[in-house]
């Protein structure tokens, strides 16, 4: 789990940098770096959705997901969370802030296609060289996510090593099922997600991204059934 780890510090490493450099920016330039970051979701979404491979799969994978979702309330047992770290930490931000940059960046860092292979090739090889290319990437966009929405991306490096070091440990049981086609439909639908994340940065609309996190595992599920 060298990949992880590795991966886990930098995240650490590029929010402790964010939070320095969120204090000295004035609301103009939180703003305009929320906008920013918007739109690179956008882009990141994308590059993500279109990697589907059957459209049809995608769209029951958002409806059937999003429906236990919601049954589950997985959005607000994340902001039940976001406020018990919240008063342990006495930060000011509202528990909504913290719950957004914490979403925002654990869908960033475990949705995409380099999480998943990284963690399966280390478990198999012991080559982690994936995960310490994704672990840059994190690093440096976790600096722009910290500085706009604060502490909560910082807890996004729980998530990461427990998903990545789970995939890592699991490799060799999980390796036939995650086929490369399982893997597009995971990603496509992850790269949706992205897109609602970017909506509610941009201020466009409020979705709750939290309660369509599951259409990541139909997906794959309906992918190992369908292809």
């Amino acid at each position: 789990m060298k990949g992880t780890i590795v991966n886990v510090v930098a995240i650490f490493l590029g929010c402790s940098v964010g939070l320095i450099l969120k204090s000295k920016f004035p609301e103009k330039i939180e703003k305009i770096i929320m906008q920013a970051l918007g739109l690179a979701s956008l882009l990141i979404g994308m590059q993500m959705a279109i990697k589907a491979d059957n459209i049809l799969l995608v769209i029951f994978s958002l409806v059937i997901g999003g429906v236990i979702g919601e049954i589950i309330d997985i959005e607000a047992g994340l902001e039940r969370f976001g406020e018990r770290i919240k008063r342990k930490f006495k930060s000011n931000n509202t528990s909504e802030r913290f719950v957004e940059g914490f979403l925002t960046a654990s869908l960033l860092y475990c949705v995409g296609s380099m999480a998943i292979m990284g963690a399966i090739k280390e478990g198999l090889s012991g080559n982690p060289d994936i995960l310490y290319a994704k672990s840059l990437l994190d690093g440096v966009t976790s600096i722009a996510f910290t500085a706009a929405m604060g502490i909560g991306v910082l807890f996004s490096a729980i998530p990461v090593f427990l998903y990545q070091g789970g995939i890592t440990l699991l490799s060799r049981t999980i390796k036939d099922f995650l086929s490369p086609e399982i893997i597009n439909e995971m990603t496509a639908v992850g790269g949706i997600l992205i897109w609602g994340i970017g909506f509610g940065l941009l201020g466009i609309k409020k979705i709750k991204v939290g309660n369509l996190l599951p259409a990541i595992l139909v997906a794959a599920f309906l992918a190992a059934i369908f292809s």
